[in-house]
């Protein structure tokens, strides 16, 4: 697989940017659905569990530096189109809203394989809210879309990249959502499979 170019065009870069201004009274919130939740790397002043809807947790991005290198790429996930998706959201201190979003553009945005959206994310506690949240561009040429489990094991199994094993990724976004309750039935066969190796 050979190494995908940085993407400069200026259209992406404003299709992948945040999905209108927030007014002036509103909460700036993180949507975490993998990494982010078991290792945000960004002060939080609010962590809840909640469900966002119209999206689902899909390994479907190809990594080629975090989990895995342009030779041997590891898998890592996205939020794709269809479903619902139960994850962490973070509440940010209004001071901290303009580093955090440049933490997470240096961290999530490397290849612009996401676009940023501001979705609806129903908390566990009842309260409704907009979440910054990091949806995969279906068009660029990291996304994998739906492969196949034997395709999924073995891209796992080989990724290891600056952030470390593809597998440790993996194991450790599963074993954080069962730690606070989540359940994820597209996934459950991985974290067998994984675990009996």
């Amino acid at each position: 697989m050979s190494k995908p170019e940085p993407v400069a065009d200026s259209a992406r870069k404003r299709r992948s940017s945040i999905a209108g201004p927030l007014p002036a009274d509103s909460e700036f919130w993180v949507f975490g659905y993998a990494s982010l939740m078991w290792k945000p790397g960004f002060e939080f002043e609010e962590r809840r569990r909640g469900i966002l809807r119209g999206f689902h947790r899909s390994l479907c991005v190809y990594s080629n530096r975090h989990r895995g290198t342009a030779e041997r790429p590891g898998l890592v996930m996205g939020l794709d189109r269809g479903g619902s998706c139960r994850g962490m959201a973070f509440r940010i201190a209004r001071e901290k809203v303009e580093a955090t979003h440049a933490y997470l553009t240096e961290r999530e945005q490397i290849n612009r394989v996401y676009f940023e959206v501001y979705p609806r994310v129903r908390l566990e506690d009842g309260r409704a809210i907009r979440a910054l949240a990091y949806v995969v561009d279906r068009s660029h040429v990291q996304y994998a879309g739906r492969l196949a489990h034997a395709e999924i094991l073995r891209l796992i199994a080989q990724g290891h990249g600056q952030s470390g094993a593809c597998r440790d990724y993996v194991l450790n976004t599963l074993r954080s959502m069962a730690e606070i309750g989540m359940t994820d039935h597209a996934l459950d066969w991985l974290e067998r499979e994984l675990s009996a190796r």
